[in-house]
């Protein structure tokens, strides 16, 4: 009896239950053993994150159990905190087990770089962020807060981001709760972005979003400082870089992001930041059947820019990257060779009363084509269908539809 494949998957997010799935599909069971591994038990749709700081959508509203749709494509699910890749031996070292693959998919996210700003909490600080289930919930607290007590707020992302958008979207949605609720005239909004200037987002700018964007911000009142350093926060203050200290009782600041410990810790996998160098088929540089997706892949910055702002990685992207990744493995268990494709982007921007769709193909400029930027109250509904649609193909073990992107 020939010996089945073992194929291992760290994560349980857009990389990781996409590859599952996509693996599956292309091998049979008795082809290869596939096992996902998560410390988390639970997948969550985290573009709807914001919805949870703003109190619209609860946890239980975009999130699912992994073990039964995983379950349903004969692929098996260990609950497990991974602490140590051993690429030499090929195994993988969990708190509980060791395990060992032929391939290795890591699709791990990231670890939070709070500690890069003083005060970027929110549970050692009085900064907050969206960046995961815990700090939304906790956010969504700090808003009902300011409900109750008015006062100014900032928004905006650390130096180093990569993850710009939930800024933007933070933004505009307490802009527009606040005028529903009627408090808008008591809460000064400040945006602060490391961007050279608005709708940058690591891409190098995005057809005529930033002339949208500071539209935007100008009508709504929402003042904006770009190549801003965030350098510090405090209960009552932002403090930036070469400017003064802005006024805040709620202080929301997108962090840098870094690899999780167990990948920078481990020998030979990764950059100095934790991210890990791959070929255009999201295969390690130097490590036999290692890939990485989406966010723990270590990819360069489009540009220089005064204050650092890194490649975005959004959920559409790391589908993308899954998905050459697995046509790779398949291929070389089959003696062929793969596609590749550059990455291309699509996106809806909340915008509080209506939304703003982006489309980038490719997403490094330059570009053949010009990016697609429009506006209206159908995006948000679109948005909205979206999410849904995502979740009830991604619960039932079916190929999620990424037509809109995110």
């Amino acid at each position: 009896m020939t010996k089945r494949i073992q194929i291992l998957i760290v994560g349980g997010s857009f990389g990781g239950l996409t590859a599952a799935y996509e693996l599956r599909r292309h091998l049979d069971p008795d082809q290869a053993e596939i096992t996902l591994i998560s410390k988390d038990e639970r997948f969550t749709f985290v573009p709807s994150l914001t919805w949870v700081a703003m109190g619209s959508r609860k946890l239980s509203d975009i999130s699912f159990d992994l073990a039964g749709p995983l379950a349903g494509k004969q692929v098996k699910f260990a609950h497990e905190t991974v602490t140590a890749i051993d690429t030499e031996q090929k195994s993988l070292t969990t708190k509980v087990a060791e395990h060992r693959y032929d391939f290795l998919i890591i699709a791990t996210g990231h670890r939070s770089a709070n500690e890069a700003i003083e005060g970027l909490g929110p549970f050692d600080g009085p900064g907050h962020s969206p960046m995961s289930p815990r700090e939304a919930e906790e956010l969504a607290g700090a808003v009902q807060g300011l409900l109750r007590q008015p006062g100014p707020i900032v928004v905006g992302a650390a130096p180093g981001a990569s993850c710009i958008g939930p800024a933007y979207e933070l933004a505009f949605e307490l802009d527009h709760l606040l005028r529903r609720r009627k408090l808008r005239h008591l809460v000064p909004i400040t945006f602060v972005t490391p961007e050279p200037f608005l709708g940058h987002m690591g891409m190098g700018g995005v057809g005529k979003i930033r002339q949208l964007l500071e539209g935007e911000l100008e009508e709504r009142e929402i003042r904006y400082q770009t190549s801003a350093a965030v350098t510090k926060i405090t209960a009552e203050a932002v403090e930036v870089q070469e400017s003064r200290s802005i006024e805040s009782v709620l202080s929301i600041v997108i962090p840098p992001l870094a690899g999780i410990d167990a990948v920078a810790k481990s020998p030979g996998l990764s950059n100095p930041k934790g991210f890990i160098p791959v070929d255009k088929h999201y295969r390690h540089h130097s490590a036999d059947g290692v890939y990485a997706v989406g966010v723990a892949v270590a990819l360069p910055p489009v540009e220089e820019t005064p204050v650092p702002v890194n490649f975005p990685k959004t959920g559409h992207m790391t589908e993308q990257m899954a998905q050459i990744a697995v046509a790779d493995i398949v291929a070389r268990i089959n003696g062929t060779e793969a596609p590749y494709a550059e990455l291309s982007a699509r996106c809806i921007l909340d915008m509080g009363n209506r939304g703003a769709y982006i489309n980038v193909d490719p997403v490094r400029p330059p570009r053949n084509r010009i990016p697609t930027v429009s506006e209206g109250r159908q995006w948000l509904f679109a948005k909205r269908v979206f999410e849904r649609t995502y979740l009830w193909h991604a619960r039932r073990g079916r190929k999620m539809p990424t037509t809109l992107g995110w």
